[in-house]
């Protein structure tokens, strides 16, 4: 169970782009700590420099400042490196919403600037993040991969052209590309002062400064929460899966379901907290209910997630409590 049991070559080298970002610096936490050499490539627009500098001086740890939007970056990051984790991406929705052209140019030209560079230099594996929101309006629940709806938003457009992408360059260029499609991800490092900050780090300052957090909407829109060490184990088994899961996307969540007014109540337990919240309007682009059929991933991943909702609820929430 896990990744812990994941292993490579001794010497197998590794590029994350995203790197100081909230995923990208949980899985160069991984990898160093399993003793891979990792190369890191941020340009922090949204990631933090404090968490290049937890590993910089590490010996097998590299980083490169730099945009996936330049082609020649993306050369020299994936230069002598056998697995490329490509986390570096816009992740909001509202943000998306407001400006379509900034998602355009950096998921949809990064990324292909990224599998192109990869290709030149012979990388074994490719892993990308895609993201639920490629399910648009199906009203099917669970989620199952090959059942999508119509897109909702620039965001969820920019991340199903990833996934063609994917498929064009396993199929017809050889490169062995993977997508991961990210449920509602939380856990440590994750930002609770973004302007589109995700709820749970939102909600976890908020209380723990006896504010009162706004909830979109009438908070009975759910979500499959899938904690940060389930996304790592998923992308490390992603390198060693057979060929057979190749040029696909998969679930990758926990399998369960949570509202917001119920994850709102649970955070002010933790916390100890008796705080009503405001409820606002909805966000454009939101997906009323989201849950993951995991089954696909676990046949051909291997993925064995171990970190429930409220196991992983009460490690973040540990994690804030000594960071905020």
């Amino acid at each position: 169970m896990g990744y812990k049991n994941v292993t490579f070559p001794k010497e197998a080298s590794f590029l994350v782009t995203g790197a100081a970002g909230f995923i990208g610096s949980n899985l160069v936490e991984a990898l160093i700590s399993k003793g891979y050499k990792v190369r890191g490539l941020d340009n922090f627009s949204t990631g933090k420099k404090e968490y290049v500098e937890e590993f910089i001086h590490n010996d097998n740890y590299e980083f490169i400042e730099g945009d996936i939007r330049n082609f020649n970056t993306c050369v020299d990051a994936c230069n002598g490196i056998d697995y490329v984790l490509h986390q570096a991406a816009m992740g909001s929705v509202p943000h998306s919403m407001e400006e379509p052209l900034v998602y355009e140019d950096n998921n949809i030209r990064g990324t292909a600037n990224m599998m192109e560079a990869a290709r030149q230099a012979g990388v074994r594996r490719f892993v990308y993040a895609s993201s639920s929101a490629v399910y648009g309006d199906s009203p099917t629940l669970p989620k199952v991969e090959g059942d999508e709806g119509d897109i909702l938003s620039p965001y969820a457009l920019t991340k199903m052209v990833k996934e063609q992408y994917g498929e064009i360059y396993t199929q017809v260029y050889g490169l062995e590309c993977i997508g991961l499609r990210y449920f509602n991800v939380f856990g440590k490092r994750q930002d609770p002062d973004s302007q589109y900050a995700a709820v749970i780090p939102t909600f976890i300052k908020l209380l723990q400064n006896d504010e009162a957090p706004t909830i979109n909407g009438d908070g009975e829109q759910s979500r499959d929460f899938a904690y940060i060490e389930n996304v790592i184990e998923a992308n490390l088994k992603a390198c060693v899966a057979s060929e057979k899961a190749v040029g696909q996307a998969f679930n990758i969540a926990f399998g369960g379901r949570e509202t917001l007014t119920d994850l709102y109540l649970k955070i002010c337990k933790h916390l100890e907290k008796d705080i009503q919240p405001i409820f606002g309007p909805e966000r454009p682009g939101d997906i009323k209910h989201s849950s993951a059929n995991i089954s696909k991933a676990k046949s051909l991943l291997d993925y064995d997630p171990d970190y429930d909702f409220e196991k992983g609820l009460t490690l973040a929430i540990e994690w804030y409590k000594e960071h905020l």
